[in-house]
Order: C-alpha cells, then structure tokens, then sequence
C-alpha cells in the first residue's frame, strides 16, 4: 500500500478528513524551507504538496509565481528539491509527499523523464500533479511514473463534464483534486454550496478520495469544504505568510489552525 493510501484508510478509519499543504521547495531560502518542511507533519499536515520552482507558472497566481522565483534565486530547483526531500525522509517515513510542478521541469532535467523518475523515487516522493500534461500525452509521463511506482494525481474542475470526465480519471490513482474556482490559485474563494454536487459526481466515476483546493484561505473555509470532500489543499495562504517574512514557527501556527479546520470537517 503507498503513503498516499494508507493515509486516506487512517484517515477514514479517524473519520477525519485530509488536511494537504502546499509550499514551494526552496522558498524563501533551502535552509528555511527544510524547517518548514519538517514541521508540517507536527502541525497536522497529512499529505504534503511540494512546488517545484519554476520560472513560467502558468497556472499559480502570482503569490506562489513569486515564492517559485524566490526559491530559484536561492538555489533551489529539481535537484535541492530532492535534497529537501531526502533529508525530510531521514525523520518521517510515512508523509506522503506529491511534488506540483510543470513538464519543463521534469523533461528538461538531464537524463529527461526516466532519470528524473528513478530521482524521485529513490529521494521518497509518493506521487506527481503535473498540471499541463493532459491525458492525451499520458505515454510521456504519467503511464511511466505509475510503472516506477509513483500515483499520477489528475486535475478536474469546473469545465470538466462528463464526456470529459472518463479521459481525466483513466490514469489517475491515489486521489482526485479537484480545482475548486475557474482561474489560477489564491483568487476567488471557494464556495462548498457550489462545490459538493461537483466533488459528488467526480468521486462516484473516480472511486478514489477527492481533494478540493484553490480559494481556501481560513480554517473555517477548510472546515468548509473538507466537510463536502475527502480533503482540502491549502497552498497560497501559507505561501503568502512566507514570503511575507513570517518566521518559521509563525508559519507553522497558521498551518496548524488550518489542519484542525479541515479534521473538523
């Protein structure tokens, strides 16, 4: 069984919901953003989502645009990603962590997709959202990645209908996520009224967990749509509190208040 799974079954056997982080890899500085990394666990984070910087981000607002140009200026990258990664396994063995980023990056890394993957295997990733591949090019990534053992994670939203549904979760495994608004992240809220019907109908054709994210900024918006969904991801609000200067343990406060937020859910 993958981190991944084995958290939702701890999850639902808890009756709890998945409480997922985003933060950029490298932001705002690699000795920092290790810090952060290795206290999401303690602050409740069930399943960590690492950016790989990037310098083009086309679907991130421009919080987590900067947080990627932050993090590059600084040294980060594919590989001090892996390193954080590496050095993050050496005390939790059982976070899952699923890197968020864009083909460029992985297709650009020297020794193209298969080096990056046997990469990120060895350093303990558990899984890849790679968000401008789309299903018809699954032979470039995702069908390999899932053979070296890694969950390939698919993006619906609110433009994917049913005739497109079938395409989008052929693939996929270890969960759903579900973009909660049109647009890019930390823009407009997400609305659980509006949102559960949609979660509903993707989780009755996936048979996997689905997890809302973008437009969630508060524990109380976590409580929120955790409650119509198997989860909820919170990325630009705990980025923003980054780049903003805030330290480390600050971070970690906000973070927690969101995790209690979504387990309440």
């Amino acid at each position: 069984m993958s981190r991944i799974d084995a958290t939702f079954a701890r999850l639902r056997q808890a009756q709890q919901k998945a409480f997922v982080s985003y933060v950029m890899a490298g932001d705002p500085d690699l000795a920092t953003s290790a810090r952060i990394l290795a206290g999401l666990s303690e602050a409740g984070v069930d399943i960590i989502e690492l950016g790989l910087p990037f310098t083009d981000p086309m679907a991130d607002g421009p919080t987590i645009e900067a947080a990627g140009h932050r993090a590059l200026a600084a040294g980060g990258g594919v590989t001090a990603t892996l390193d954080l990664v590496r050095a993050f396994r050496q005390q939790n063995d059982t976070t899952p962590i699923v890197l968020m980023g864009y083909y460029n990056v992985v297709f650009g890394r020297p020794g193209g997709v298969q080096q990056f993957l046997t990469d990120a295997v060895e350093a303990g990733i558990d899984g890849l959202i790679i968000v401008d591949l789309p299903p018809e090019e699954d032979a470039e990534l995702c069908l390999p990645a899932q053979e070296a053992g890694l969950n390939f994670i698919r993006l619906a939203t609110p433009t994917t209908d049913d005739k497109r549904l079938p395409a989008v979760l052929a693939n996929t495994s270890g969960f759903v996520y579900y973009v909660s608004v049109t647009g890019i992240t930390g823009g407009a809220a997400a609305d659980a009224a509006t949102i559960a019907p949609e979660v509903a109908r993707i989780r009755k054709a996936a048979g996997l967990p689905v997890v809302v994210g973008f437009g969630i900024a508060t524990p109380e918006a976590a409580e929120a749509i955790a409650g119509i969904a198997d989860g909820c991801v919170v990325g630009s609000a705990i980025v923003k509190r980054i780049g903003e200067g805030q330290s480390v343990d600050e971070v970690l406060a906000f973070v927690r208040s969101l995790a209690e937020g979504a387990h309440r859910g």
